[in-house]
């Protein structure tokens, strides 16, 4: 029986190397975007090794080796934020390079060793894959059933909510009702092919399913989250929690965390820190979410170019934090009204579409002022806009 498994063991690096190439390249796996190359690879290496050992060895049962690793992978690509879709792609193009790579030897072999090959390998593929959508299943049903919970929890304090701002109850419930209605419909429909439990029917359906209610439930989750934090910032409900910290470390983990947010869109986000001050006392968390918040809001208005977030020390006793965006900008009529809550910037040009609620920058303002700060808005129509924060390098807590 000719051995098809040193070709793999002889080109593993040269597999590996095309593989993460090919995935990067691909346009329908958008996820990897941002991915270092370790975590792109993650458990390939143990599948080519339990592949070479079954070619050599001819036995098809032999899986022990990379089933642990195939779960593991799942619930990887499920905090990455992978759509099942493009794991699927993924693990398409390692099939394509396997054969592409044992291709002079196969044309050696009779037709018996090649269909005995093909087997193997598709049998290993099979294998790796069926274990990967089991443990990523299983990991998007938990975040689905911690999404459930966490709405439940938020259910009382938005009725509490609801009741003391009746001026914005209509736009609230107008903006929840799509969300909601979503979730209903799919989770229905999940539940019911649930219940059926018919092995033909498709799991990559249901994935597609559970993807549907996942997007669906965060938007609602982030819609609710930032109404309760406007009401608490408004009724005083917040303290500072000082402590020292160095900013650039939360403005790189803050910058790293919105890559993903980038879809599509061409846009570069450029870290200036080289001057940024190395310790002031602050409320992390706050400064967090007022980053957070300036880096959406750059993300949403801006289709291409270019977002710059900046920090420096102004003197020895403040410093700031500026971003910049090459997007659509801000009238001077609609910079009056930018900070009030559930105002939007409504885009001159039908290419932009703005999904999101009007409270990103009314939270921003509100928080600035909690850490004794001030925020400065220069804005052109058409030629971007650029939010300077200026902030005390120490908090003195009263």
């Amino acid at each position: 029986m000719k051995d098809f498994s040193q070709p793999l063991i002889e080109n593993k690096e040269k597999i590996i190397e095309r593989w993460v190439k090919k995935v990067c390249e691909d346009s329908r796996i958008e996820s990897t975007y941002g991915l270092s190359r370790p975590a792109i690879i993650d458990h390939l290496e143990h599948v080519l090794a339990a592949l070479a050992i079954i070619l050599a060895q001819d036995k098809k049962d032999n899986f022990e080796t990379i089933v642990e690793a195939s779960l593991n992978h799942g619930i990887l690509r499920a905090e990455q934020g992978f759509d099942a879709s493009e794991i699927a792609r993924e693990y398409h193009l390692f099939r394509q390079i396997i054969f592409s790579t044992i291709e002079d030897c196969l044309l050696q072999a009779t037709a018996i060793e090649i269909m005995e090959a093909i087997r193997s390998i598709d049998s290993v593929v099979d294998e790796a894959i069926a274990r990967c959508f089991q443990s990523y299943t299983q990991q998007r049903i938990e975040e689905l059933e911690n999404l459930q919970n966490q709405l439940a929890l938020h259910n009382q304090e938005l009725t509490r909510f609801a009741r003391t701002s009746q001026d914005n109850l209509s736009y609230l419930a107008h903006e929840i009702k799509t969300p909601l209605t979503s979730i209903i419909g799919y989770s229905d429909l999940f539940l019911r092919i649930q219940k059926q439990k018919s092995e033909i029917k498709s799991t990559y359906g249901n994935l597609e399913h559970i993807e549907q209610v996942l997007t669906s439930g965060r938007k609602l989750l982030r819609l609710i989250n930032n109404a309760l934090e406007i009401s608490r910032l408004e009724t005083g409900e917040t303290k500072l929690k000082l402590e020292p910290i160095n900013p650039r470390e939360v403005i790189e983990e803050v910058t790293h965390m919105l890559k993903p947010s980038l879809g599509n869109k061409n846009i570069n986000i450029k870290a200036n820190l080289h001057k940024s001050p190395q310790v002031v006392v602050t409320d992390s968390l706050k400064l967090q979410q007022i980053i957070t918040n300036l880096l959406s809001n750059a993300v949403r208005y801006t289709e291409s170019g270019e977002i710059e977030i900046a920090c420096e020390t102004i003197d020895e006793n403040r410093w700031k934090i500026v971003v910049s965006d090459t997007g659509i900008g801000i009238s001077e009529e609609e910079l009056l009204n930018i900070f009030n809550p559930y105002y939007r910037v409504a885009p001159n040009i039908t290419s932009c579409v703005i999904d999101g609620t009007g409270l990103g920058l009314a939270i921003v303002s509100q928080l600035i002022t909690i850490i004794k700060g001030e925020i400065i808005v220069e804005s052109e129509l058409g030629n971007g806009s650029t939010f300077t924060v200026i902030l005390p390098l120490q908090i003195q807590n009263k």
